[in-house]
């Protein structure tokens, strides 16, 4: 069993074209992707119409429950999404959940099981401890727990055997959180990232893959729509061009 594992999209369908046609190429059984595929300010239809024609797993992250619960102090990248998402893609961002026992051995989140806002491998801006992992995983015993949410690629074997795998973003290599105090994350590269992970005997393995694409591209279309951040983050990998 191989399984493609793909997350933070954020509306960057140069970067998802890439990733899809290198997972064609890498030969897989199943492709899961862990949410927070739509909001940027870059393609959010065109990507949320690409993931509709796929036979993919598709989960929630907090950018879905962010753009169906959008108010007037929603951040812009949300609103950017849902103004250019029609009824029908809204209607499909609604069936979507951040959890899902994906197999028996298999269970998939955004963030963590009870939190789609919190980094399962991850504390803001560090690598989360050993404890800290065992008290997010709570009762989850699959042998394969696959994460996103905090676009950090990482692969984990937890205290109780199971691996943990973080695919990193397909979309958004960097960017600046509130949440739980202001910090940034950064992979200093502009290429798009996912994961494979395998089933050998009893045991889990994972590949952290890194696909370059034209993100010059996007990053123009960023600051066409007035995001010079994002056209940074986009070009570089970094939050600052300085």
């Amino acid at each position: 069993m191989r399984i493609a594992i793909v997350s933070d999209i954020h509306g960057n369908l140069a970067a998802l074209e890439a990733v899809a046609a290198d997972i064609v190429r890498q030969g897989v059984d199943a492709v899961v992707n862990l949410g927070d595929s739509l909001s940027g300010p870059l393609l959010p239809l065109e990507t949320a119409r690409f993931l509709m024609a796929q036979d993919w797993t598709h989960l929630a992250g907090n950018h879905e429950r962010q753009i169906l619960e959008l108010h007037p102090g929603s951040g812009a990248a949300d609103a950017y999404a849902h103004a250019q998402l029609t009824a029908r893609e809204l209607a499909w961002i609604a069936t979507l959940r951040p959890t899902r026992q994906w197999s028996e051995d298999v269970f998939l989140c955004h963030g963590t099981p009870a939190s789609d806002i919190t980094g399962l491998l991850e504390t803001a801006e560090r690598h989360a401890s050993a404890a800290e992992i065992e008290q997010r995983l709570g009762r989850v015993e699959a042998g394969l727990i696959a994460c996103g949410h905090t676009h950090v690629a990482r692969s984990v074997r937890g205290a109780r055997g199971q691996l943990i795998v973080n695919p990193g973003s397909v979309g958004q290599p960097a960017y600046a959180d509130d949440h739980p105090y202001p910090h940034a994350i950064e992979t200093g590269s502009p290429d798009a990232r996912y994961a494979i992970v395998e089933r050998r005997g009893q045991r889990w393995q994972s590949q952290l893959l890194t696909v370059p694409y034209d993100h010059r591209a996007m990053a123009e279309l960023a600051r066409a729509n007035g995001r010079e951040d994002w056209a940074v983050v986009l070009m570089s990998g970094y939050v600052s061009s300085c």
